[in-house]
């Protein structure tokens, strides 16, 4: 029988969502870890160059040029499998982060009195996102730093050995050259992008939807989710970007055997100041394509997902 209100949900309807929630995000990320790894090699592209009053020359430079050809670059030097470098984490990220963030979001909403789903104001939605998405981040970063990580090798010349040779070695190295500290390097701006990502991204997809339901546009069903998705996605490219940005390379910083007062960033503030002296406001923005293109799609096929087994278990859409 079909759940009438998440506030009467079953423990067995409350178990399933957080199942499928899980689920949408692995198979989002499989599909779009082209997208990802593109998008952190553009992110990282001429870090820190100078760019006041040469910006043609940098951008000219630019090893990554535009998401197509980078996707190419990258295929061309590295072979196609380059292009899902860093998939074990990004799915074990998936597993914990995104059936976390989406699955915790409706009892949470509940929580803070969102009795009626089909009304329920923006703000509780908003805190509801940025609550889920809070805890889920805390609990995945050691996934999502070396996801950023083994990403972010590139094109390696004759002889250099690569970073990591793949998830455990990566975890294994920076366990012990970092410590376990090491593997929570980038917390606090991964944290907050997860916050942003989540406080946008699903409470769009939620009011978008209701909204486009209680004016009677569009019926339930799996055009409406595509939009409402659509949506969510570049809602949430436009205001994740430059956290995003910031989190990559603090993320993949050098810090073996470099005194901390040296090493070129401090935190996600400095790395915020830095990027905007060095490469302008637009800087923060760099990869902005790509992650449109990487979070529109993820969203989409995530929602989609989520919503095609809810029904299929018999539990009410968002």
């Amino acid at each position: 029988m079909t759940t009438t209100n998440t506030t009467h949900a079953s423990p067995r309807d409350n178990a399933l969502r957080f199942c499928f929630a899980g689920i949408g995000g692995m198979c989002a990320s499989f599909a779009t870890n082209p997208v990802d790894v593109t998008k952190v090699r553009m992110q990282l592209d001429g870090e820190l160059a100078n760019q006041r009053g040469q910006l043609g020359k940098v951008y000219k430079a630019r090893h990554y040029k535009g998401i197509v050809r980078g996707a190419v670059t990258i295929a061309r030097e590295e072979g196609v499998l380059a292009l899902y470098k860093g998939l074990t984490p990004a799915l074990l990220r998936e597993a914990t982060y995104s059936t976390i963030r989406i699955g915790a979001y409706e009892p949470i909403k509940v929580l803070f009195g969102a009795t009626d789903r089909h009304h329920t104001p923006l703000a509780k939605k908003l805190g509801a996102g940025a609550t889920s998405g809070a805890i889920g981040s805390m609990i995945a970063v050691p996934t999502d730093l070396i996801r950023v990580r083994l990403q972010a090798q590139g094109h390696l010349s004759t002889g250099e050995q690569p970073r990591y040779r793949g998830f455990t070695h990566a975890f294994t190295d920076i366990l012990r050259k970092e410590g376990f500290r090491g593997l929570y390097r980038g917390t606090s701006p991964t944290v907050q992008r997860a916050v942003i990502v989540t406080a946008t991204q699903v409470p769009t997809y939620d009011h978008t939807k209701h909204t486009i339901l209680n004016h009677g546009w569009m019926m339930e069903g799996p055009a409406l989710h595509i939009v409402s998705a659509m949506t969510a996605g570049f809602m949430c490219a436009v205001t994740t970007s430059p956290v995003d940005l910031i989190k990559t390379r603090v993320m993949n910083q050098q810090i073996k055997g470099i005194p901390k007062s040296e090493r070129r960033y401090q935190n996600g503030l400095d790395c915020l100041i830095k990027t905007v002296k060095s490469e302008g406001w637009l800087g923060l923005y760099k990869g902005f394509i790509p992650n449109w293109l990487r979070i529109g799609p993820h969203t989409i096929v995530s929602f989609f997902l989520f919503e095609y087994l809810r029904k299929k278990a018999g539990i009410n859409p968002i």
